[in-house]
Formats: C-alpha cells, sequence, structure tokens
C-alpha cells in the first residue's frame, strides 16, 4: 500500500474557481445575479469573467501580483472574485469606509499593480493615490461606472486606463484561465477590520478557500439555487467565501449597493431571498425599525461576530428568520464554528433556546480541532463553561500567514500546531463553545474579569436600548470599571442623567455588582466598521478622555 504516490491525474489543485465553470454549465440559464434592472445568467456570468481575466493578463499583470478592488456589492465586484484570480493574480477587496491616507497605506504594503474603483469612491482612491511614496510605481487605475450611483462630481477620466466594461468587452472569449500551479499558492489578501488593533494583510491560498466554501455550503445546509441577499460587505472576507458559494450551488446574487432596514425588507419579497447573511448589527437594525414585519415565507440569516444577545435573536425569529451562529475571522476566511441545532432543544422555553443559539457551537466538519487553552501554559482548560481561556484553532482553511510579517504569523501560529484567536471563550460539558470576550475587551475591576459581552447581552434586555457595548474605563480604585456606551430606541429625554441611573439600576438586578456598568454614554448611533462591527476601540478612547472616575467602593 506504501507505494502509490499521487499523479496528475489525481493530484489537481483545489480551487473554488471551477465552481463558476460548472454554474455555467449546469445553471447556464438561471440568474447569477440581480442588481436593480441588470441581471445576469450564469452563462454570461462565466463569459464575462473570462474576458476580464484575459483582459488583465494583457496589462502585464504576473502571477500572484496585487489586483486591488474598491467596490460596494454590486455586479462587477461580484465578477472580480472570480476574474482576478482566473489571471494568476491574487484578489484585495478594500474596506470602503477606508479614508485615503488608510487606502494609501495598505495600496503601498500590498503593492498594489491594478486597481478597479467604483465612481463612488474614485476621489478619495485618487486622493490615496496622490499620498504613495514618490519611488512606488503607480498602479493602473480601471473605472467601475457609478450606474445607479449620482455622484456630486465627475471622476477625472484622464487618470484610469479604462472602464470595467472596456475591461470585459476587450477581453478573448477563447482565454483559458490560469489554474494554480500547486493548491498552495495565494489566491486572495484581506486586511483585518482593525476593531481591535492596526489591520494585517491576512493571505489565503486556493486549498483553503475551496475548503472553506465548500464547508460554508454544508454547514448551513445551503440547497442548489438558493436566493442570496448581500447584506454582509463582499470586501469583508470575500462575503465570507459565499461569492464562490453561490457559484457552487447555482444561486441568485441580490446585489445592494447600500442597505438599510427599509430596502431590505422591500428586497426579501421582491426577489423571494432565501439566504442571506451578517453582522449581529443587522439583525438588530431588522427587529427593530419600523419597516419590521412578519415575513411571508422563512429566510435563513447567518451571523457571527459578538454574540447577538438573547433579546435580539427572540425578536428576529419571531419575525420569520431563522438565525443560525457561529464564529470566523479573516485568517479561516469564513465561519469554522456553528452552533449545531439539537431537535431536543426545540421544546425548551424561547429564551432558553435563544441563550444557546448565542453559543457559537461546535467545529464545522472542515476544522480539524477547535479548543480553549490557558494562553501561558497552552494546557487545555476544564470544559465547565466557566473556565476562560483563549480560542484556538486548527484545520486546512487556516490562511498562509500575514503578508511581510513573519514574526506577527509566528506569534498567530504556534509552533504547538494551533492558531491563537485572540478571542476568550469557554466550553460548556456538551463540547459547545462560548465567546465571553476579545482578549482586548476583557475589564479587570479590583481583581475581577468582567466579560463586555455578558454586560453587552443584559443590556439589550432593557426594552429602550437599541445598541449597546461596554468598555473600560480607568477608575482610581477598581483599576477599571464597566463604561456602557447606549443609543435608544426613543431618542427623546436621552441625555438625561435619570436615564444613566435607570440603566445602572436595570443592569444591578441582573448582574453581580462589580460587573454593572459605572459609567453610561448615551449615543445616536455606535461607531461601527464597515462590516456592521461596533468599533471598540474608538468607544475605549472616549471612555479615557472621560478621565479617572472616582469611584464608589460599593
Amino acid at each position: 500500500m506504501d507505494q502509490f504516490k499521487p499523479t496528475p491525474a489525481n493530484s489537481c489543485p483545489l480551487t473554488p474557481l471551477v465552481f463558476l465553470e460548472r454554474a455555467a454549465s449546469v445553471f447556464g440559464d438561471s440568474p447569477s445575479l440581480v442588481f436593480n434592472s441588470t441581471c445576469f445568467t450564469w452563462s454570461e456570468t462565466h463569459a464575462r469573467c473570462v474576458r476580464l481575466a484575459s483582459s488583465i493578463l494583457s496589462l502585464g499583470i504576473q502571477r500572484s501580483q496585487v489586483v486591488t478592488v474598491l467596490a460596494p456589492n454590486i455586479p462587477a465586484m461580484y465578477e472580480l472574485q472570480f476574474a482576478v484570480p482566473m489571471a494568476g493574480a491574487v484578489i484585495n477587496n478594500i474596506n470602503t469606509r477606508l479614508d485615503a491616507r488608510s487606502i494609501a497605506v495598505t495600496l503601498c504594503h500590498a503593492e498594489s499593480k491594478l486597481v478597479f474603483v467604483c465612481a463612488q469612491f474614485s476621489h478619495v482612491l485618487l486622493q490615496a493615490i496622490s499620498m504613495l511614496p514618490s519611488l512606488l510605481p503607480r498602479p493602473i487605475l480601471v473605472l467601475i461606472n457609478a450606474g445607479d450611483y449620482v455622484l456630486a462630481s465627475s471622476p477625472d477620466l484622464n487618470m484610469f486606463y479604462c472602464s470595467h466594461e472596456d475591461m470585459v468587452e476587450r477581453g478573448d472569449p477563447g482565454f483559458k484561465w490560469i489554474r494554480p500551479n500547486n493548491e498552495w499558492e495565494p489566491m486572495t489578501l484581506n486586511y483585518t477590520s482593525g476593531t481591535t488593533s492596526s489591520p494585517k494583510g491576512v493571505v489565503h491560498s486556493h486549498r483553503s478557500i475551496f475548503i472553506i466554501t465548500v464547508d460554508s455550503l454544508i454547514d448551513w445546509s445551503v440547497p442548489k439555487q438558493p436566493v442570496y441577499l448581500w447584506t454582509l460587505p463582499m470586501f469583508h472576507s470575500n462575503g465570507w467565501s459565499f461569492t464562490w458559494g453561490m457559484a457552487a450551488v447555482g444561486g441568485t446574487n441580490i446585489c445592494l449597493r447600500k442597505f438599510d432596514a427599509p430596502l431590505i425588507h422591500a428586497a426579501i419579497p421582491k426577489h423571494g431571498v432565501t439566504h442571506m447573511c451578517g453582522a449581529p448589527v443587522v439583525l438588530n437594525m431588522l427587529s427593530n425599525g419600523p419597516t419590521a414585519k412578519k415575513l411571508e415565507s422563512p429566510v435563513h440569516f447567518l451571523t457571527g461576530g459578538a454574540p447577538p444577545p438573547a433579546a435580539v435573536l427572540l425578536r428576529t425569529e419571531a419575525l420569520g428568520f431563522i438565525v443560525s451562529h457561529g464564529f470566523g475571522m479573516t485568517e479561516v476566511a469564513g465561519v469554522v464554528v456553528s452552533c449545531a441545532w439539537k431537535r431536543k432543544w426545540n421544546v425548551l422555553p424561547a429564551l432558553e433556546r435563544a441563550r444557546l443559539r448565542a453559543r457559537q457551537g461546535v467545529r464545522t466538519i472542515g476544522m480539524t480541532e477547535v479548543n480553549v487553552v490557558n494562553p501561558k501554559s497552552g494546557v487545555i482548560v476544564k470544559p465547565d463553561g466557566l473556565t476562560q481561556g483563549e480560542i484556538v484553532l486548527r484545520g486546512a482553511c487556516l490562511m498562509l500567514g500575514y503578508l511581510k510579517d513573519p514574526e506577527g504569523t509566528a506569534k498567530c501560529m504556534k509552533k504547538d500546531g494551533w492558531l491563537y484567536t485572540g478571542d476568550v471563550g469557554v466550553m460548556h460539558p456538551d463540547g459547545y463553545l462560548e465567546i465571553k470576550d476579545r482578549s482586548k475587551d476583557v475589564i479587570i475591576s479590583g481583581g475581577e474579569n468582567v466579560s463586555s459581552v455578558e454586560v453587552e447581552s443584559v443590556l439589550y434586555l432593557n426594552p429602550v436600548v437599541n445598541e449597546a457595548a461596554v468598555v473600560a474605563r480607568p477608575d482610581e480604585f477598581w483599576g477599571e470599571t464597566p463604561c456602557a456606551f447606549v443609543s435608544l430606541k426613543d431618542a427623546a429625554g436621552m441625555i438625561e442623567k435619570a436615564k444613566e441611573k435607570e440603566i445602572m439600576e436595570f443592569c444591578r438586578d441582573r448582574l453581580p455588582h462589580y460587573m454593572v456598568p459605572k459609567t453610561v454614554v448615551f449615543m445616536g448611533e455606535l461607531p461601527k466598521n464597515a462590516t456592521g462591527k461596533i468599533q471598540k476601540f474608538s468607544l475605549r478612547d472616549i471612555a479615557k478622555s472621560l478621565g479617572t472616575s472616582p469611584s464608589s467602593r460599593l
């Protein structure tokens, strides 16, 4: 048996790009992309991506060089997720909320050779280009037409090589796309969202993207030809890899340039939406707005990141959303831990079901192992649902590493075979994982660890609270105390001091006293990044600016 070796026939490199070829054959006449009055079929999308890849290569872009895209969730953005790697290049999507300086830093670090930019963001991109070091070669710029977006002023066309549509039209329809020589070749470059620290350039291979894509489809039980509404930015880990996943199952991608509760509630019945993804803040938005109403048909909603508060889950599911919750990060390209539901839980009270659903759960089938360890010793903690440690991962969909940062890579992916996530969690006796906090978000008050997530969950139970986030505020006696930032459903009188006392008393009735916020700050809306995550580093800065609190010792 030890005589068998890999051969060219049985060791073809794994890549998700093959999903598009198959979609053109199996689902060729079915809609692939819908955006306003535009509708493409899978046969058309395949043809457009092939021609686009041909044009990218004709510009002199070499294998593994970086091509950057700055665009919202529009068809061109979707096409480029295939076309760029089909040209042998590495796709780098940029957060559309970044300022010119941050974009310039990204372009410089990635050494981007070609940039596709939607006209909506052309001015900020050109400003970023002007900030690049004089010795750094300027990337070629291609303009994506604004379409339905009304521009305040037209971009200077002389700054651009051509348009995205020109690239499609000029491309060779018979182009044979460039397959990876091996499945470990880099395919994507995504910069972390930077909610807790400086962004890092995460590089994934064709292999890891193939595995996470198939893994995500299986774990979420996505059927053939779903109707997928893009409420998750495609630039965020390539839409958790569902950009390629929708091609695998022949789904219809409903694109939205921007999204808010009214637009989403209108799009769902109009297009017959069956699936969508987003951060927990999107769930809160959908269940709180004036347009919220009972769905005609159930819609599957996959959320990740911070645990959705039980109160938000209850409201959302009452509308007809079937919420699945999981855990993932840019370094694993999607959701790798999910709350696999057990039938016996269906008979439990609603609040208990919501509590269980808020747990991150168990590893998906594409992961080898997930656990919680003592970050200092590396020893696995007791699975009692109480002992906290750092969440660690190992499996085939982990990143290759951080671009130009071997030290950061080694710090994250250690010699003991684990990827250290920086997230604090517990392992329950039934083997289900639960995130308690980001390691940087844990508040140490008088030697006691305060989970900001736990305090936030209680705040969301308050019927007047719309959004909540808790960070540390320096305290002259306790060292740190919880500082709550909240936005209210009813803005009337929100700055009144009485409200602060009421919020504190509400928490005091439901939490140990050391966990009760000692400061409450009211805001019209909490600051968020483009993926909907609340930016706690901004709130920490505000909390620090409040100064050291003259804390009570009670």
